[in-house]
């Protein structure tokens, strides 16, 4: 049947699905084993949601569920991806993915710290950033003492390394 013989309010819109953090093309899919936790507890919560989906209106159903499909399917695909990477298997005295690096800025007078970890698991609150920062890809391969250079817009500023754990 021809479009235009379809009423306007028949029409539903393709719902927007928000996107995953994003992973550089061609970058390998890193998580830690609590990332990992995370992520599959993520689709168990999409797939609870999916099948205890209340609404009554067939419309508004049909979209809610084109959602969940759309954020389970972009979910699946990530994890379908994803390089486990344990922490414990790590350097000690260097830094890599999953450390925990408390590091000082020249200009700064207190110590910074977070852990590196993968794109899906950032969270800046829990000072947890991503393997592919700009700061976590300047200080991965130093060891502890080490003065390293980061850029930082046009200034360039030295970080130097105070700590590094794997917990």
């Amino acid at each position: 049947m021809s479009r235009g013989f379809v009423k306007e309010g028949d029409q539903e819109e393709t719902p927007i699905i928000p996107p995953r953090a994003a992973l550089p093309t061609s970058a390998t899919n890193y998580v830690t084993p609590t990332g990992m936790e995370l992520l599959q507890r993520e689709r168990k919560n999409l797939e609870d949601e999916r099948a205890t989906l209340t609404t009554v209106n067939e419309q508004q159903r049909r979209i809610e569920l084109a959602v969940i499909n759309g954020k389970l399917d972009l979910l699946n695909e990530r994890i379908a991806s994803a390089r486990i990477l344990d922490p414990a298997s790590q350097p000690k005295d260097e830094v890599r993915f999953g450390a925990t690096v408390t590091y000082k800025i020249s200009t700064s007078p207190s110590p910074q710290t977070f852990q590196i970890v993968g794109v899906d698991e950032a969270n800046i609150a829990n000072r947890k950033i991503a393997f592919v920062a700009p700061i976590a890809v300047a200080l991965t391969g130093h060891k502890i003492g080490e003065i390293v250079p980061f850029k930082l817009g046009t200034e360039s500023r030295a970080l130097e390394i105070l700590a590094i754990s794997y917990t």
